[in-house]
């Protein structure tokens, strides 16, 4: 979410989406309020510091972890009086963070190399983000008395797969990591992350072309795509989404732009349209998107407008019920 103010953002939140609210990240804050900062917050017995590249394993908390630390925990507090002021308990509340995958390309080993080139560290962080996760979701279900959905964003998990992440020097690549291991340490972390709440995990990768049946066979009960991407795409990753719809697989469709759109903003209709694509090429109802959609933005809002943000926000309940209710016409 775009902002600084946690107090605003979470009010803003409960407002807008109230069946279904999440915990906001505001990035502009700077260190330990992007992904990876507040990923890196969570973790057990592991400590990041900020230096020029990004973040770098450190041997204890120094200011950069403890401020990411406190930021979580300020945000925590604010969506708690929010929804206290609000009067009302959400059903279900969700909260992000780094998949492995994603964490271990974005942190560096003490040498500058990614963690991603130890398999030894990724399985140290890999463990620790579990342990973390669990004591988040347990905290965050406590405060707010709301069942917790955890989603896993891994927009590097392509190039990992791909070996197209540059080493410290920049004239090599990070060797690809090969399917099957990138899908059983997710699957790890999925399971554990269902084990913690109860509820089916999402997995969102906003990359042109998803890894989809990779994320499926890891257990992701929800995929959270960039819809407005399919439209051109290759017949086997149509196919693959085919086979997660039949499969029960929940699809949270990216309609509306995490940025603020250049001229007239999209109507209902335009927003839905790659959706409607969608289903029609696949050769499914039009019902499926009422069983088993969910429109969103894209990706995160964090440089959008306040007023495109929460214009958003309204048109992605709107689709919603579109979905179930179709108007006159679609």
């Amino acid at each position: 979410m775009p902002g600084t103010d946690p107090a605003e953002t979470a009010a803003i939140v409960l407002g807008e989406l109230p069946d279904l609210p999440f915990l906001p990240e505001l990035p502009a804050r700077g260190v330990g309020a992007d992904l990876l900062g507040r990923t890196a917050a969570m973790l057990v017995d592991l400590a990041v510091d900020v230096v020029p590249s990004g973040y770098r394993v450190t041997a204890k908390p120094g200011h950069d972890h403890r401020r990411a630390v406190d930021l979580l925990r300020w945000d925590l507090d604010a969506l708690d009086d929010a929804r206290q002021r609000a009067g009302a308990t959400p059903p279900v509340i969700k909260t992000q963070v780094a998949g492995p995958w994603t964490l271990a390309a974005g942190i560096e080993l003490p040498r500058g190399h990614r963690v991603l080139t130890d398999r030894g560290a990724v399985r140290e962080f890999t463990e620790s983000l579990v342990e973390g996760l669990g004591r988040h979701v347990a905290e965050l279900a406590q405060r707010t008395g709301a069942r917790v959905v955890v989603q896993l964003d891994e927009p590097t998990l392509p190039e990992v797969l791909a070996g197209a992440l540059p080493t410290p020097s920049g004239y090599e690549t990070v060797p690809a990591v090969p399917e099957p291991e990138a899908r059983d340490l997710l699957a790890g972390v999925v399971t554990a992350a269902e084990r913690a709440t109860g509820q089916p995990v999402v997995v969102h990768c906003c990359a042109p072309r998803p890894p989809v049946a990779l994320l499926r066979s890891a257990g992701a009960g929800a995929l959270a795509l960039d819809a407005r991407t399919l439209d051109g795409a290759p017949g086997g990753l149509l196919d693959q989404l085919g086979e997660a719809w039949d499969a029960g697989v929940v699809l949270l469709l990216g309609l509306l732009p995490g940025e603020t759109p250049e001229g007239e903003w999209p109507t209902l209709r335009d927003a839905a349209g790659p959706a409607l694509r969608l289903v029609d090429r696949l050769g499914f109802a039009r019902s499926i998107l009422a069983e088993r959609a969910m429109p969103t933005t894209a990706c995160g809002l964090a440089g959008a407008s306040p007023e495109w943000t929460r214009r958003a926000l309204a048109l992605t309940r709107d689709l919603g019920t579109a979905f179930v209710e179709p108007p006159e016409g679609w």
